[in-house]
């Protein structure tokens, strides 16, 4: 039984391989509609999501299968105190597989060893969001049909978004790629990753602080919400949120294919007028990330099709 913690759990390969059943299941839908007949996935979300808890939900529909879980850790057991261990080992006898997104950084480590089922992490405070990532990948992937020799700019709060790190660590085993960091000094990409996953393997990187001084020479453009929940001073929160817009002037030198991202929700990062330029790619981002989710249930799940 495999569980996906991290990015750094698939091989190069398994993400091709993922990306090539993902671009099947869009190409062939009525061929994947009953591979998980009979197969029920648990949902358990100790931190509200939209994208992600109905992506999940909507994938396995469309697989043939049930859903059955919880959106807010109020509707848990666990304000009565039970252990995340003991909810996972409970839950992973109804079940085939778990989605779990949890607030703490880890914890869906701590029910996989419980579980007895295949566990997805789908966020882990400010540490992890793999099929996210996935998400992010394939649709790179279908607008740049390749992943090597990009320049990738990640614009925001680099900090505590886990989308970008997870980003960073899969896009890093590729050829070619550079990364252009783009934030206040008080929202800087984690040195550590930057030691392990760039430094450690010569990858070249720049750190900024306007997107403007960078546009030119970007292929992908991410862009993230400064995120209120992980701030424990709201003053700070107040001062940093509206750091970086994207307007359409600021988009004037950009490249004709620039692909621009974001994982949702946005709050007032991205101008609403962005949303007709053709290079604002992140409302199919959203619906590749159903797509990409089938295909790694599928794989956890072992069923072929």
């Amino acid at each position: 039984m495999k569980n996906l913690m991290s990015i750094t759990d698939l091989t190069v390969e398994e993400i091709d391989e993922l990306m090539a059943v993902a671009e099947d299941i869009i190409a062939n839908p009525v061929k994947y509609q009953d591979s998980c007949r009979h197969k029920l996935l648990a949902t358990l979300f100790f931190e509200p999501s939209t994208r992600t808890r109905l992506s999940f939900e909507a994938a396995m529909h469309r697989l043939g299968g049930s859903v059955i879980g919880f959106s807010d850790s109020g509707s848990s057991s666990s304000t009565k105190g039970e252990s995340l261990s003991d909810t996972a080992q409970v839950v992973g006898s109804y079940v085939d597989i778990i989605a779990m997104r949890h607030p703490k950084e880890g914890a869906p480590v701590v029910a996989a060893r419980r579980a007895g089922v295949p566990i997805i992490n789908a966020g882990d405070g400010s540490h992890n969001h793999p099929t996210q990532t996935l998400t992010d990948l394939l649709t790179i992937k279908r607008t740049k049909n390749r992943f090597d020799n990009l320049t990738i700019g990640l614009c925001g709060d680099l900090k505590f978004g886990r989308t970008v790190h997870s980003l960073v660590e899969a896009m890093a085993r590729y050829t070619g790629v550079q990364f252009v960091f783009i934030s206040p000094d008080e929202l800087k990409f984690p040195r550590y990753i930057i030691e392990d996953e760039l430094d450690s393997r010569g990858i070249p990187y720049k750190e900024v602080s306007t997107l403007e001084e960078v546009m030119p020479e970007l292929d992908v453009l991410y862009m993230t919400r400064v995120q209120k929940e992980r701030f424990f001073n709201e003053a700070d929160y107040i001062r940093l949120k509206d750091t970086y817009i994207l307007t359409p002037d600021k988009l004037v030198p950009a490249k004709e294919d620039l692909t621009i991202l974001h994982p949702l929700p946005r709050v007032n990062e991205i101008s609403v007028d962005v949303d007709d330029d053709p290079r604002a790619c992140y409302f199919a981002q959203a619906k590749n990330g159903m797509y990409v989710r089938m295909a790694l249930i599928l794989k956890l799940l072992e069923v072929t099709v």
